[in-house]
């Protein structure tokens, strides 16, 4: 899918659209390959404030250069757009679950393995939250999770096991934290219909 394409398909999902500079072009793609692209993955900061949160998944920090995900989803709901092909944010993860995903499986294997290049393979979506159990996500963000990833599944005709966590991919990962992803799936796989 193209950046346009991408974009269109946010705003046709009902989703609020912030450009950030040129997200279009903004990506890591000289270090590899982004794709075949087979999900989504979403994503807690450890961070507050929206724009130093935004600022930090575009630029990245001292040793993890930018775009850290695809789009930043703040406490408003709003998706604010980083980046645009390969960006870091899955890191290495498990094979089998990339198999689940590409096979849509009704569930995951344990991740126990980190030998799989996820930045490749996945949609980043970052939300805003400290994510220790005890930062509120809003009804905005939750709505506006939901919204990017029918948004992204819908345009490749994949159903909601195509979106997981960063918990079900890489060992040692626990975002995000404050809601379970079989219930986000839920609510994907309700909009999808």
């Amino acid at each position: 899918m193209s950046a346009d394409r991408f974009l269109k398909a946010l705003k046709d999902e009902g989703v609020t659209v912030v450009e950030v500079g040129s997200w279009r072009s903004h990506n890591r793609n000289s270090k590899g390959a982004w794709g075949p692209v087979n999900g989504v993955m979403i994503h807690h900061t450890v961070t507050s404030g929206s724009a130093r949160t935004v600022d930090i998944c575009r630029k990245g920090y001292s040793g993890l250069p930018g775009p850290l995900c695809h789009g930043v989803i703040t406490k408003d709901g709003r998706v604010h757009l980083v980046g645009y092909g390969r960006a870091n944010h899955a890191g290495l993860g498990d094979d089998d679950v990339l198999a689940a995903v590409i096979a849509e499986r009704a569930s995951y294997p344990p991740v126990n393995e980190a030998n799989t290049d996820g930045n490749a393979r996945f949609y980043g979506f970052e939300c805003e939250n400290l994510g220790d159990g005890e930062d509120p996500w809003t009804s905005a963000q939750l709505d506006a999770i939901e919204r990017v990833s029918a948004a992204v599944c819908r345009v490749h005709g994949w159903n909601q096991q195509s979106v997981i966590g960063h918990l079900e991919w890489q060992p040692g990962k626990i975002d995000p934290r404050g809601f379970t992803m079989k219930s986000m799936r839920e609510r994907i796989k309700g909009r999808l219909k």
